[in-house]
């Protein structure tokens, strides 16, 4: 079935809303998750489920939110910072994801910035409308 961005936005609104208990005009395309909407890492856990039940599909946690896996590997970090191998990677990963910006200064305490409502967004239509 397919949704246009608009549709799609408006159920990702809906499911941080509730997941987060903010108020819909605080979800923003350029929202952060964490930084804006104070989402915490467990509230990912309970996003993804939402999100899985609000529109039917299947979300692999570390599809959406790849970065406990590249924090864990030394190949990819190095004092702080993503490598050019670790760039890569998060590029491949999460191609829903606009990494200007923090390609220039890929500090992985910027990390967080990257999970907008936008890249939400950008993975569902990705999902559903692949086809």
């Amino acid at each position: 079935m397919a949704m246009s961005r608009d549709e799609i936005f408006e159920k990702v609104q809906e499911v941080l809303v509730d997941a987060l208990g903010v108020d819909d005009d605080e979800v923003t395309a350029e929202a952060t998750l964490m930084g804006d909407l104070g989402a915490e890492s467990i509230d990912f856990l309970d996003i993804v489920f939402r999100l899985e039940k609000a529109f039917g599909i299947k979300v692999p946690r570390e599809e959406l939110f790849p970065a406990e896996g590249l924090l864990n590997n030394p190949d990819l970090v190095s004092d702080g910072k993503l490598t050019e191998k670790g760039l890569n990677e998060l590029r491949e990963n999460v191609p829903h994801t606009d990494l200007t910006g923090f390609e220039d200064d890929p500090d992985i305490n910027k990390l967080p910035d990257l999970f907008t409502v936008n890249a939400i967004v950008n993975y569902i239509d990705g999902k559903i409308n692949a086809a």
